[in-house]
Protein backbone atom coordinates (compact mmCIF):
# COMPACT_ATOMS: atom_id res chain seq x y z
CA UNK A 1 0.00 0.00 0.00
CA UNK A 2 1.20 3.41 -0.69
CA UNK A 3 1.09 6.29 0.92
CA UNK A 4 0.30 9.36 -0.78
CA UNK A 5 2.45 12.37 0.15
CA UNK A 6 1.44 15.51 1.84
CA UNK A 7 2.70 19.21 1.93
CA UNK A 8 5.64 20.72 0.82
CA UNK A 9 9.25 19.49 0.60
CA UNK A 10 11.84 21.69 1.90
CA UNK A 11 13.10 22.49 -1.58
CA UNK A 12 9.71 23.89 -2.44
CA UNK A 13 9.29 26.48 0.62
CA UNK A 14 13.03 27.36 -0.11
CA UNK A 15 12.22 28.54 -3.54
CA UNK A 16 9.35 30.34 -2.75
CA UNK A 17 10.51 32.14 0.17
CA UNK A 18 13.45 33.09 -2.45
CA UNK A 19 10.80 34.28 -5.05
CA UNK A 20 8.83 36.36 -2.97
CA UNK A 21 12.11 38.20 -1.26
CA UNK A 22 12.86 38.84 -4.77
CA UNK A 23 9.61 40.18 -5.82
CA UNK A 24 9.96 42.40 -2.63
CA UNK A 25 13.40 43.86 -3.42
CA UNK A 26 11.77 45.30 -6.62
CA UNK A 27 8.56 45.99 -5.66
CA UNK A 28 9.17 47.68 -2.29
CA UNK A 29 11.59 50.30 -3.50
CA UNK A 30 8.85 51.00 -6.61
CA UNK A 31 5.80 51.67 -3.98
CA UNK A 32 7.83 53.60 -1.87
CA UNK A 33 8.67 56.41 -4.71
CA UNK A 34 5.34 56.48 -6.19
CA UNK A 35 4.27 57.13 -2.74
CA UNK A 36 6.42 60.06 -2.45
CA UNK A 37 6.05 61.12 -5.97
CA UNK A 38 1.75 61.65 -4.91
CA UNK A 39 3.15 63.57 -2.07
CA UNK A 40 4.39 65.82 -4.13
CA UNK A 41 1.12 66.51 -6.18
CA UNK A 42 -0.04 67.96 -2.78
CA UNK A 43 2.72 70.54 -3.08
CA UNK A 44 2.12 71.58 -6.67
CA UNK A 45 -1.89 71.36 -6.28
CA UNK A 46 -1.27 74.64 -3.00
CA UNK A 47 1.17 76.55 -4.58
CA UNK A 48 -0.83 76.54 -8.05
CA UNK A 49 -3.94 77.57 -5.85
CA UNK A 50 -1.84 79.71 -3.91
CA UNK A 51 -0.79 81.80 -7.30
CA UNK A 52 -4.09 82.61 -8.64
CA UNK A 53 -5.42 83.43 -4.98
CA UNK A 54 -2.72 85.72 -4.80
CA UNK A 55 -3.70 87.37 -7.76
CA UNK A 56 -6.94 88.17 -6.70
CA UNK A 57 -5.75 89.24 -3.64
CA UNK A 58 -3.54 91.94 -5.20
CA UNK A 59 -6.59 92.73 -7.52
CA UNK A 60 -8.45 93.62 -4.15
CA UNK A 61 -5.48 95.17 -2.15
CA UNK A 62 -2.75 96.25 -5.29
CA UNK A 63 -0.24 94.62 -2.76
CA UNK A 64 1.00 91.47 -2.15
CA UNK A 65 2.31 92.17 1.55
CA UNK A 66 -0.83 90.53 3.31
CA UNK A 67 -1.37 87.66 1.18
CA UNK A 68 -0.25 85.34 4.17
CA UNK A 69 -2.84 86.59 6.44
CA UNK A 70 -5.63 85.83 3.70
CA UNK A 71 -7.93 82.85 3.24
CA UNK A 72 -6.51 82.17 0.14
CA UNK A 73 -2.82 81.31 1.26
CA UNK A 74 -2.46 77.08 2.07
CA UNK A 75 -2.59 75.89 5.20
CA UNK A 76 -0.04 73.62 6.21
CA UNK A 77 -0.81 69.97 5.95
CA UNK A 78 1.06 66.81 6.92
CA UNK A 79 3.29 66.79 4.46
CA UNK A 80 3.89 70.32 3.32
CA UNK A 81 4.03 74.06 5.14
CA UNK A 82 3.85 76.91 3.15
CA UNK A 83 5.36 80.33 3.95
CA UNK A 84 5.10 83.54 1.77
CA UNK A 85 8.66 85.38 1.20
CA UNK A 86 9.77 88.23 -1.03
CA UNK A 87 6.09 89.97 -0.44
CA UNK A 88 6.14 93.89 -1.74
CA UNK A 89 3.38 95.45 -3.59
CA UNK A 90 4.21 94.16 -6.55
CA UNK A 91 6.54 90.13 -6.09
CA UNK A 92 5.58 87.10 -4.01
CA UNK A 93 7.37 84.11 -3.41
CA UNK A 94 5.07 81.06 -1.87
CA UNK A 95 7.79 78.37 -0.74
CA UNK A 96 6.32 74.49 -0.03
CA UNK A 97 8.48 72.85 2.39
CA UNK A 98 8.66 69.48 3.02
CA UNK A 99 7.73 67.75 6.62
CA UNK A 100 7.43 64.20 8.07
CA UNK A 101 8.22 61.53 5.45
CA UNK A 102 8.83 64.85 2.65
CA UNK A 103 11.41 66.21 4.82
CA UNK A 104 14.09 67.89 2.39
CA UNK A 105 11.72 68.69 -0.45
CA UNK A 106 11.12 72.48 -1.33
CA UNK A 107 9.36 73.66 -4.06
CA UNK A 108 8.68 77.65 -4.78
CA UNK A 109 6.38 80.05 -6.83
CA UNK A 110 6.68 83.12 -7.40
CA UNK A 111 4.18 86.45 -9.00
CA UNK A 112 5.33 85.37 -12.90
CA UNK A 113 4.59 82.06 -12.43
CA UNK A 114 8.01 80.43 -12.18
CA UNK A 115 8.56 77.21 -10.70
CA UNK A 116 11.68 76.20 -8.60
CA UNK A 117 12.54 72.86 -6.65
CA UNK A 118 15.63 74.54 -4.95
CA UNK A 119 15.64 70.62 -2.48
CA UNK A 120 14.93 67.63 -3.07
CA UNK A 121 16.52 64.15 -1.88
CA UNK A 122 18.82 62.63 -4.49
CA UNK A 123 16.31 63.65 -6.88
CA UNK A 124 18.24 67.36 -8.27
CA UNK A 125 17.08 71.26 -8.46
CA UNK A 126 15.81 73.26 -11.32
CA UNK A 127 15.03 76.83 -11.76
CA UNK A 128 12.67 76.36 -14.15
CA UNK A 129 10.26 73.15 -12.99
CA UNK A 130 9.13 71.33 -10.12
CA UNK A 131 10.91 68.04 -10.24
CA UNK A 132 8.42 64.72 -9.63
CA UNK A 133 10.55 62.01 -10.47
CA UNK A 134 13.97 60.71 -9.68
CA UNK A 135 16.32 61.85 -12.35
CA UNK A 136 15.42 65.37 -12.47
CA UNK A 137 12.42 64.68 -14.46
CA UNK A 138 10.14 67.41 -13.85
CA UNK A 139 6.21 67.20 -13.76
CA UNK A 140 4.36 68.57 -16.59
Amino acid sequence: MKVAQQGFTLMEVLVTIVIIGILSAVALPAYSDHVTRSRTAEAFTALGAAQMNAEQFWNNERSYADFNQSSGFPAATPNFTYVLSNATPSTFTVTATGRAKMTGFTYTIDQNGTRTTTATPAWGTSTACWIDKKGGQCSS
